[in-house]
């Protein structure tokens, strides 16, 4: 399913401390001198439009969330939901999620990771691009901190399988571990815009959570 045409962002919404590039990021890494606080961290890799980011830092005001999303438009489009909401606990960068695990985030820094509907790239000689690969698997394992999660959802049921057959031969986390559907009265009930519009088509959403082990 493609991505809808986006709304235009207010003029008047002040995207500033939502909106980050990569080099607004701590370098090292100080997840305390990012929200200056030090609740513990969450990533969502791919954030879209940010429905995930709005709904979570609005319903636990106790964790710290922090988006990454490669489209410029799509993160400014998120940061503006985050900014009319005046949520203090959530912000996203633009750039490349790959390069941001790899090179910024550091080890035991994250208390989850959420990959939701990540882009399949259909095509044989694309699928070297999907995202959820050894090397950020690695670097997943290596940011989230003892009995941290990873939770992975797609609507592509070979996506699912062909992921959950590489996490299992890294035997890098426990899991799959089966996450439940749960009932959507509401539109904001949903995880994620694609979530959405996924079920609301009746079609199957796959989902999984992977810990790290503690220790």
């Amino acid at each position: 399913m493609g991505r809808r045409a986006l709304r235009k962002i207010k003029s008047e919404i002040d995207l500033s401390g939502y909106l980050l590039e990569p080099d607004d990021l701590p370098n090292p890494w100080d997840a305390w001198a990012l929200f200056g606080n030090p609740a513990p961290l969450e990533v969502e890799l791919g954030s879209g439009k940010g429905l995930f980011l709005r709904t979570a830092a609005a319903a636990c005001p106790e964790v710290n969330f922090l988006g990454i999303e490669v489209a410029q438009k799509y993160a400014a489009f998120a940061a503006a939901g985050l900014a009319k909401r005046g949520l203090p606990n959530a912000k996203i960068v633009a750039g490349d999620g790959l390069r941001i695990f790899a090179e910024r985030i550091s080890r035991d820094a994250l208390r989850a990771v959420h990959v939701y509907f990540p882009d399949p790239w259909w095509k044989k000689r694309h699928k070297k691009r999907r995202v959820l690969n050894e090397p950020l698997l690695r670097d997943v394992h290596r940011t989230l901190a003892p009995g941290g999660s990873l939770h992975f959802w797609t609507d592509v049921e070979e996506y699912f399988d062909s992921t959950l057959r590489l996490l299992e031969t890294l035997k890098l986390f426990e899991g799959p571990l089966a996450v439940r559907e749960s009932p959507a009265a509401h539109d904001m009930d949903y995880r994620t815009h694609f979530e959405r519009r996924t079920r609301q088509h009746g079609e199957a959403v796959y989902r999984s959570e992977f810990r790290k082990p503690p220790g």
